[in-house]
């Protein structure tokens, strides 16, 4: 997602730097070309109006156009503007003290109500939350059995009453065998349709009434632009809602429904869907979101999914090993497991700063070379990967044979290992690798 929106807006930022001297008519064609690129990326057109007339009082302003480097001054105006559109949103949930604190999930069918649920629920419990799962889509078997099937995925519990048919009473009593369970959070499945009716919004309305939600957040897909957004309207006016998930964020849709929620509907953005994985939801932050579609990365998220698959003590463990120069076939094999665990290699290299417009080298990544190689490492003996001198030609045509590769592809493999070994004796090992806790709050201090 963004990708046509980021490419546009950086070419528009290309060609103002290579002006000498910005006028108002430079800003002028700027600013229009600025409008298409929005338009096109389907934003609403009255967001699209208000942000480019407000980008417009400040970038013709004489300070700007006679700075010493205007074109600068412009795209940080861009940004502070595009930050504007999100408010004042952290992401993630409020602080609350009821117990249990209780989800209402909102939507039309289809938006992917049902996985948020296990997604959200997995979120809660790396935050040391035990979250009850229920569904109230009587109407619909396969999403009662499809929670069940994601809950066990998950390792959540799922309320399941025998027979019990009754959305408000289903919603009822998940909040009550909580209570009596211990369970602090209740997330609750809501039945969705094609288009909203007055049925669903009365028995919406019932089970609000009954389970007293802490947070209705309303999901919605992000493929389907500003239809999502008119939902959204018109399920906050009729049932309230505190905070929108969005979902789909991978596919190729153009980005309109995330610059336009917050401002067209008055509710902030609490989280976004950014896979198929049950780990693919994080907390929304806009300045990280507007990074990438400015081109300048997004280097907190990649930090923060490197903590997630390479432990303090493994970090440390292979710093230790990196500085006595004892580098191994079977670590650089776990540091390339390490990197699957983060995701898609696409979505990783669009974080990296300048990354973000390099489309056809994102697009020529091969996430199965990942899997050849390890197939390969799996190959050798346990001798041969502690001690990769070993491995001669019989063994290497051994090897090949056992992985379902080439020789050629056995010996590429082993020339970059020992690449990376003279690398990183010669960088003196990858010092930080056990502090990037301690980085990442570095980055924080110096990106605010």
């Amino acid at each position: 997602m963004f990708e046509a929106l980021s490419a546009r807006l950086q070419d528009v930022f290309k060609s103002l730097r290579g002006q000498g001297r910005l006028t108002e008519e430079a800003v002028e064609v700027a600013l229009r070309e600025i409008r298409v690129a929005l338009l096109e990326a389907d934003v609403n057109f009255k967001v699209v109006k208000a942000f480019i007339d407000r980008i417009r009082d400040r970038a013709v302003d004489q300070a700007v156009l006679r700075s010493l480097t205007p074109a600068q001054q412009v795209v940080k105006i861009v940004r502070d503007e595009m930050l504007g559109l999100f408010g004042a949103t952290q992401g993630g949930l409020p602080p609350c003290a009821k117990s249990p604190r209780v989800m209402l999930l909102l939507g039309l069918q289809g938006s992917g109500k049902t996985t948020t649920a296990a997604k959200l629920g997995t979120w809660l419990a790396k935050q040391g939350r035990h979250s009850l799962l229920v569904s109230t889509d009587v109407r619909r078997p396969a999403a009662i059995h499809q929670l069940s099937v994601l809950g066990q995925q998950a390792g959540l519990r799922v309320h399941e009453p025998a027979g019990e048919l009754d959305p408000v009473a289903r919603a009822g009593g998940a909040v009550a065998s909580a209570r009596n369970l211990g369970f602090d959070v209740v997330i609750v499945d809501t039945a969705g349709r094609l288009h909203i009716d007055e049925e669903l919004m009365i028995e919406l309305q019932a089970i609000k009434d009954v389970v007293d939600p802490s947070d209705l957040l309303y999901v919605a897909d992000a493929m389907t632009g500003q239809d999502a957004i008119k939902s959204a309207g018109e399920f906050n006016r009729r049932i309230g809602v505190s905070g929108v998930v969005l979902t789909k964020m991978d596919g190729d849709a153009r980005g309109g429904a995330a610059l336009s929620v917050v401002a067209v509907v008055g509710v902030p953005i609490a989280f976004i869907g950014s896979g198929e994985r049950l780990p693919d939801l994080e907390p929304f932050h806009p300045d990280r979101v507007v990074s990438r579609v400015l081109g300048m990365g997004d280097v907190l998220s990649l930090v923060e999914k490197a903590e997630q698959a390479i432990t303090e003590e493994h970090a440390e463990r292979l710093e230790e090993k990196i500085l006595q120069n004892d580098f191994t076939l079977d670590d650089f094999r776990d540091q390339l497991r390490a990197i699957r665990k983060m995701g898609p290699l696409e979505h990783i290299l669009g974080m990296l700063p300048g990354m973000g417009g390099l489309k056809e080298l994102r697009d020529n990544v091969d996430e199965k070379q990942l899997g050849r190689v390890e197939a390969i490492i799996d190959s050798m003996t346990p001798k041969e990967r502690r001690r990769y001198q070993i491995i001669n030609g019989s063994r290497r045509k051994r090897i090949a044979r056992g992985s379902g590769t080439s020789v050629e592809e056995v010996n590429r493999l082993l020339r970059q290992f020992v690449q990376m070994r003279k690398m990183l004796k010669a960088m003196g090992g990858m010092a930080g690798l056990s502090g990037m806790g301690k980085g990442r709050k570095r980055l924080r201090s110096l990106m605010r």
